[in-house]
């Protein structure tokens, strides 16, 4: 399930996205498996076609997924999980984090470079 919480700064959109990616990256959704209709995803979590429609267009350019007219959207091919990829980069953000933490740096500054994809140069 993709986790919508109206409380957090980024747009539904994006966190939508995001849970796609998670569900990719840990394997819940696995290359060439069907994701729900723009229809059902939106009526399951209770907001407009239109949010899950920019989603799967935003992912689909990313080359995450594949959509084929009338038949719906796929996990693209070649996609496929790597939790021991993904392990090690959250260990290095893990390490990264402490020591920017205890260089001085504030929790609300790395939130803040997180939320906005890591694009703030300070």
């Amino acid at each position: 399930m993709i986790p919508v919480n109206y409380k957090d700064p980024r747009p539904i959109y994006e966190q939508i996205k995001s849970g796609l990616r998670r569900m990719v990256a840990e394997g819940e959704l696995p290359a060439g498996s069907k994701l729900p209709s723009v229809r059902e995803l939106a009526v399951s979590l209770t907001v407009n076609p239109n949010t899950i429609q920019r989603a799967y267009r935003e992912l689909e350019a990313e080359g995450l997924i594949t959509s084929a007219q009338g038949k719906g959207s796929f996990v693209a091919e070649g996609v496929k999980a790597d939790k021991a990829a993904w392990q090690k980069l959250f260990a290095d953000f893990d390490a990264a984090t402490q020591n920017l933490l205890a260089a001085g740096a504030h929790p609300s500054d790395l939130c803040a470079r997180i939320l906005n994809g890591g694009d703030k140069h300070d």
